[in-house]
């Protein structure tokens, strides 16, 4: 294990820091970067080297994107943080930039979106990972700092572990104590001047892979929980809709003939959201169906309404245009218009029929302005 180890966070995602616990943090964040970066160099110049250099490319690859990923972070906080001119919204984002996710592809590829502190632990965890399988510094000093990380680690996890929830907490309390053990063993058999490298390796291995797996199982269901509560937000949009498009429809069916067919989903059916993150996915894409359709309904059942809508505005247009002609008194044209508008008042509407009967009134009207008789205007005798 190394000496660089994740600083203690100020505040939390919706707690603003105090300026000062964000200048010691930076400054410690600043060794951590440091830190780190040279410890990653001295791993990286040994497992070009080590004939298990094929077996670690990928975690020295992913523990580098890691560091560049939180050393982007901190200076996007030295920049929010400008020597300390910071105002209360100032802090607030500097507590999303330290507790938010951080967007990056070494995030993903640790197998979650995470934090600076977690993304900071999750690097403790798989540098000492690789100097232990790297074999790096044997000697019994540096066993006795490998043991202190341990120590360290075994109170993070204890921390990690109250976090768990109660149907995971068991298990993970049981490898915590398995732990516990192997670490107080070998303190024993190192006070003794027993050559503990054997152990430590595992050891380590085994500690760093339970803290990985506690941290990017907490980001997991923090991420279900958000995924869980949009879900329920969508459910309750397509409920308010429901309401709306049954409204519509029935608008539809008491006017127009025929009118739509189309089923308006009951959101109810659906029930709440489900608690396994499993199954989240699959009640999203039934979510996305029962939206789809209801799309469909409501755009059929509000066309129905508009060419109604739209026929009243045409027949409305034939009669001035038979006011201005000089028919509107005609008796074709007075009965086309009365058969129209009846039709046009009944309800149900019968759309089809009227369309065709404002066509007709339409045509009376053209045919009488040409049947009117022309005025010729009188000549004058010379």
């Amino acid at each position: 294990m190394s000496d660089v180890l994740a600083p203690v966070a100020p505040g939390g995602l919706a707690q603003r820091p105090t300026p000062a616990a964000v200048l010691a943090y930076l400054g410690e964040l600043d060794a951590w970067v440091a830190g780190r970066r040279a410890e990653l160099d001295d791993i990286d110049r040994a497992a070009l080297t080590s004939p298990r250099h094929h077996e670690v490319s990928g975690d020295v690859v992913l523990s580098m994107a890691l560091w560049k990923s939180v050393a982007d972070r901190r200076d996007q906080l030295e920049k929010a943080f400008a020597g300390g001119r910071v105002d209360a919204s100032d802090l607030d984002r500097i507590a999303v930039l330290i507790w938010g996710r951080l967007d990056s592809a070494a995030a993903t590829a640790a197998g979650a979106m995470v934090s600076v502190p977690e993304a900071c632990r999750l690097s403790d965890a798989l540098a000492g990972a690789l100097r232990a399988r790297l074999g790096l510094a044997p000697a019994v000093e540096e066993s006795a700092r490998r043991l202190r990380s341990l120590r360290a680690q075994l109170d993070r996890l204890h921390d990690q572990v109250a976090l768990e929830p109660p149907t995971s907490r068991p298990t993970a309390q049981r490898q915590l104590d398995a732990l516990t053990t192997r670490v107080a063993d070998v303190g024993v058999r190192l006070e003794r001047g027993g050559d503990v490298g054997g152990l430590l390796g595992p050891l380590e291995n085994d500690a760093s892979r339970t803290e990985r797996d506690l941290i990017v199982g907490g980001v997991q269901r923090r991420e279900a929980r958000d995924q869980f509560a949009a879900l329920e937000r969508v459910r309750a949009d397509l409920t308010t809709r429901e309401a709306h498009v049954s409204a519509l429809a029935d608008e539809a069916v008491a006017t127009v003939l025929p009118a739509p067919r189309n089923a308006v989903p009951d959101v109810s059916l659906l029930g709440a959201a489900p608690t396994d993150p499993g199954a989240l996915a699959a009640y999203g894409e039934r979510l996305v169906r029962v939206g789809q359709a209801m799309d469909i309904a409501e755009q059929r059942y509000a066309a129905a309404l508009a060419s109604r809508s739209s026929l009243a505005d045409r027949l409305a247009a034939a009669q001035v245009k038979a006011e201005a002609t000089g028919v509107s008194t005609q008796p074709d044209v007075v009965a086309a218009a009365r058969l129209a508008q009846d039709l046009l008042d009944r309800r149900p509407t019968p759309v089809a029929v009227v369309e065709h009967l404002v066509g007709a009134y339409l045509a009376w009207i053209d045919l009488a302005g040409q049947s009117a008789p022309v005025k010729h205007a009188g000549r004058t005798a010379s």
